[in-house]
């Protein structure tokens, strides 16, 4: 049997036929169909089966607000749940499964929690599995684990084929959504001058006006918006997207739109899915509204449908959702419905209106056709099982007492209509209850503003509230004109397109049918269709003292489908709003949040896929490590080799030998994964000022400084050395894992706390290669190269200049982190390797041996130099490691100060730095813990210290290691034990390693020939 109109369907080609399967059915649908339409068409109704009772469920909607028809798409590796079937487009060989039952969609024996209901409300699970404990590990997780989530997951071994991309644009005008609204006031900002991107999630312009009639400038709207989708597709500044959604807006007019590129044409060259990553300099948000249902018994039933939906089906796909509907309302709209399917040839038992009186044009032009209207009835209940035979008509005033049974096979239902608000909610945009449209609609009062403190986003047509033909293309033009005034220019001269629609009567504001409905009713009409909410359920929730909407919503599960409530949320703030005896506005709503619908994975990941998935940063000498035998270490995103091996030699000799070469002659070390973040303007050295716990705005130019940096806990996140180049300009050093991170901490707080400050920062750490030149021989080396003079008069310690060294454009720094005579030389990146093979060349006379990070972390250790990560771990403060030199006594604030005034950062039973030696000159494990005497509250070894990094030295010929211990620095020379093993939490006896508290700088202690970053001594 087919549903299918002898002709008609705005979408469909009628002269394509496209074959598909369901459930290993085959079936035949046109170009242009939907998977729904198509469904539809052929007489499939049925479409799935709910989360929590497994009932029977048919499409309910046409577009994204869809909650039932979700669907598994393709097979093997292209497998994908949850597709709502609404917005699928079918194309050949389209692959599609229901969800959520077993053995069959029509014999489906999760059911049986259907017949349970009385015994499963809202909550259930918190009350239920408490007792016997023992049932938890075996009885009740395995059955929460087997019933939980919807539809199936991809295999874990299959790998996606398609491709996916991320596209970065600038625009001064977005618009978002092409219904009429989106574009007059796409052509409204365009007109002016400036760059417009207008964006439209499904596949076709004008939203619900070709659907719902009337007439603009004398045109019907399908000819009015081809007329001006031509207009904008001539306009270079203009950029129009279709199957293109508003994902989420945030702050200073960042926006994020999801392109479905190739869903439709799966065999296709290019990418699936396309995230657009927008800068805009005004958003205009016309995403229109969706129309709610109404809540009665039976309201889920496969055939109970949205009357605009219906109407969708019939106008749009030429598809009859049934021969005979009942439309059930409380407004005007609805009744366009029911002239639609008159006019198609189909039946319309009765309209049901809930409202006593009232009816504009719509109702007159409905009976004039023929049709039934009842003023002031409801449906009492849905007659049907897997489809509907009928409904229970009753007066809406009352407790239900059937006055006739209307036999149909599809009920139409309207609620009224919801903007969609959550774009202008995403970013922090305020709403008002709309008592008159029985809706909350965004606040002009209190929209998002950005950094100028005026609005960055505007709400245009029935997204705004505005739901009249005439009204919404008013409000559009001015949204238009508004959001290019918001970019600088000027609005064009033009009038607002005259528009014609009958006009509406009022609504009746109807939450449940019939008003006094008992409790049976109650318990069988549905808010939330994807996750079995009930009105009983909400009530219940109120009765249980649940009276915030945010905790009636996470108790009742409401909302929280893949819909996230786009159909069910307002109706069921009104039936918790009734519970709890107070108006709606004081209830409130859920919170909304990005994005609109769900996103692909692959859209977000982009090309961050196989080998791409974490991109390896490599540096310019990278291939020269790579055939010199080093062994890779990874340091956040890059590669640095660990140490050189030779042949013949393990990983522990090649730093031996790594150490001992540098430390008596000459080593080279790749230092380009350092940060190195540009920080310039007026106020640069009073922004260093706060970042950094010492002074950084006295430094002189051609002057470097080593400077701590804290969060504003008071916790130590990275340190480096920051250069003065000029006297606006800073260049800072960081540790390579915390190079963008900190250069985010440094945006975060310039854009959100000193946003008025003169400040420019740019991360530069990929622009230039690093190199350091280490040991007695590394003057002597450079010196070789000519050039530049490096003598210890013209570059004395902590100091940089720059010039030519040896042909090379260099910025050369006088600094060590080995206690070595020490150069690094800054080189843009693209000479870097030629600068390593000239120095590798240079180098031969003295031996000149590249070093890896094994090596360097052992020589700074030998001189007692802190490690970002080892020394520190989210919980340590400067003053923990001795660094109390390296803040500020001078200045008033930095980031950090006032939280390490606290009473529990200063106290004295705070851990603290100190060097290890064991007595048997041994290597203490990694984290191995000093045991104290006694057990703490829950039973474990107390604990007086730790260790924080251990080497064997070959400089020393003995273990050596760093660690935090309590009263460290007054406890020099004690003896502790510490545990072989690590800490064992259980207390049992382990084997020790005794080890003497000494001074953490355990080579040249006195200086001598060491030089360090720490500007005044050890």
């Amino acid at each position: 049997m087919s549903r299918r109109l002898p002709e008609g369907g705005r979408f469909t080609d009628r002269s394509q036929r496209i074959g598909f399967t369901f459930n290993g059915r085959s079936f035949q649908g046109f170009a242009g169909d939907t998977l729904a339409s198509a469904l539809l068409g052929s007489n499939q109704v049925l479409m799935g089966r709910s989360f929590k009772y497994h009932r029977p469920r048919g499409v309910v909607a046409s577009g994204v607000e869809e909650p039932n028809a979700l669907v598994g798409l393709g097979s093997g590796d292209r497998f994908e749940p949850d597709q709502r079937a609404t917005t699928t487009e079918i194309f050949p060989g389209l692959e599609a499964t229901s969800q959520n039952h077993w053995p069959s969609l029509e014999r489906d024996v999760g059911a049986i929690n259907d017949k349970l209901a009385r015994f499963l409300p809202a909550g259930f699970y918190y009350k239920t599995f408490l007792a016997p404990v023992s049932f938890w590990k075996h009885v009740y997780e395995p059955f929460i684990r087997r019933s939980a989530g919807l539809g199936k997951a991809p295999d874990a071994e299959a790998r996606d084929p398609d491709t996916y991309e991320h596209f970065n644009v600038t625009t001064d005008v977005l618009v978002v959504g092409g219904g009429v609204a989106g574009l007059q006031a796409a052509k409204a900002a365009a007109d002016s001058g400036a760059q417009v991107l207008l964006m439209e999630q499904t596949a076709h312009w004008g939203g619900r006006a070709p659907v719902d009639g009337g007439t603009i400038e004398g045109l019907d709207p399908e000819a009015w918006v081809s007329r001006t989708v031509a207009a904008l597709e001539a306009m270079p500044n203009v950029r129009l997207r279709l199957r293109c959604m508003g994902a989420g807006i945030y702050d200073h007019g960042y926006a994020l739109g999801y392109e479905r590129v190739g869903d439709h044409r799966p065999e296709a060259d290019g990418p699936r899915h396309r995230l657009w990553r927008i800068r805009a300099g005004h958003i205009v948000s016309a995403t229109g509204a969706l129309e709610r249902p109404l809540s009665f018994a039976g309201n889920d039933l496969p055939g109970v449908m949205l009357a605009s939906a219906v109407r969708d089906y019939v106008v749009n796909w030429g598809v009859a959702p049934g021969d005979r509907t009942v439309v059930v309302t409380n407004n005007d709209d609805a009744y366009r419905t029911a002239i639609a399917l008159k006019k198609a040839g189909l039946k319309v038992p009765a309209v049901l209106d809930a409202r006593q009186h009232g009816g504009g044009a719509l109702m007159q032009e409905a009976r004039e056709l023929g049709i039934r209207v009842e003023q002031g009835w409801a449906v009492a209940k849905v007659k049907g099982g897997a489809s509907v035979t009928g409904v229970a008509a009753c007066l809406q005033i009352g407790s239900g007492v059937v006055m006739e049974e209307i036999a149909c096979d599809a009920v139409a239902m309207s609620g009224g209509w919801s903007p969609v608000v959550h774009l202008w909610s995403h970013c922090g945009g305020k709403l008002r209850w709309d008592a008159e449209g029985a809706f909350f609609r965004p606040d002009p009062a209190r929209p998002a503003t950005g950094a100028d403190g005026q609005p960055m986003i505007s709400a245009a047509g029935a997204a705004n509230g505005f739901g009249g033909l005439k009204d919404a293309l008013e409000d559009a033009d001015r949204a238009g004109k508004f959001a290019c005034q918001r970019a600088g220019f000027k609005p064009a001269e033009g009038g607002v397109p005259q528009a014609d629609l009958p006009a509406e009567a009022p609504l009746a504001p109807v939450w449940l049918m019939p008003a006094g409905a008992g409790p049976e009713l109650r318990m069988k009409a549905w808010l939330d269709y994807q996750n079995d909410v009930k009105v009983s359920d909400v009530q219940l929730a109120a009765r249980e003292g649940y009276q915030s909407v945010e905790h009636a919503k996470r108790y009742t599960t409401l909302g929280m489908a893949t819909d996230q409530g786009k159909l069910s949320n307002i109706n069921g703030l009104a039936i918790l709003s009734d519970a709890l005896d107070q108006p709606i506005p004081q209830t409130g709503t859920t919170t909304f949040r990005p994005p609109y619908t769900p996103i692909s994975f692959g859209a977000i990941s982009g090309e961050a896929k196989g080998s791409l998935f974490q991109p390896l940063r490599r540096t310019p000498m990278h291939a020269w490590h790579e055939g010199n035998g080093a062994s890779w270490e990874p340091v956040g995103h890059w590669r640095r080799p660990y140490t050189y091996t030779q042949p013949g030699e393990d990983k522990h000799q090649a730093v031996v030998r790594e150490i001992n070469a540098t430390r008596e002659s000459l080593g080279i070390l790749d230092a380009s994964t350092l940060g190195k973040i540009l920080v310039k303007g007026p106020d640069a050295g009073r922004f260093l000022d706060m970042l950094y716990t010492n002074m950084m705005s006295s430094l002189k130019v051609g002057r470097c400084r080593y400077g701590l940096m804290c969060n504003e806990n008071g916790f130590l996140i990275d340190d480096g050395v920051v250069v003065r180049l000029s006297e606006d300009s800073f260049l800072c050093h960081t540790t390579t894992g915390g190079a963008d991170s900190i250069h985010a901490h440094m945006e975060d707080w310039l854009q959100c706390e000193w946003w008025d400050w003169k400040v420019w920062t740019a991360n530069l750490t990929e622009q230039y290669a690093q190199i350091a030149v280490v040991g007695p021989n590394a003057r002597n080396l450079l010196e070789t190269l000519g050039g530049l003079d490096l003598s210890k008069e013209a570059l004395p310690f902590m100091g940089w200049t720059e010039g030519t060294l040896g042909g090379f454009p260099v910025r050369v720094y006088r600094i060590s982190f080995s206690g070595e005579l020490s150069f690094e030389i800054a080189v843009p990146a693209n000479r870097g390797r030629e600068l390593w093979d000239a120095l590798i060349d240079a180098g031969r006379d003295f031996g000149i041996t590249p070093y890896g990070t094994e090596a360097l972390h052992v020589m700074r250790a030998e001189k007692g130099f802190i490690m970002i990560g080892d020394e520190s771990d989210g919980s340590v403060i400067p003053q923990d490691l001795g660094l109390d030199w390296a803040i500020s006594k001078k200045k008033d604030d930095y980031l950090g100060k006032r939280a390490q005034q606290r009473s529990n950062m200063r106290s004295p039973e705070r851990w603290k730095l100190v060097g290890l030696e064991t007595l048997d000159g041994s290597v203490l494990p990694d984290g191995a813990y000093a045991l104290a005497e006694g057990q703490t509250a829950n039973h474990q070894h107390a604990t007086q210290g730790r260790v924080t990094s251990t080497y064997h030295s070959p400089t020393l010929g003995r273990g050596i290691a760093m660690g935090l211990v309590l009263h460290g620095p007054d406890r020099m020379g004690e003896v502790l034990e510490f545990t072989a093993e690590g800490f064992d939490p259980h207390g049992s006896d382990v084997a020790a390693v005794k080890a003497r508290i000494v001074t953490p700088v355990l080579f040249r202690p006195r200086g001598g020939k060491a030089e360090c970053l720490r500007s005044s001594p050890p």
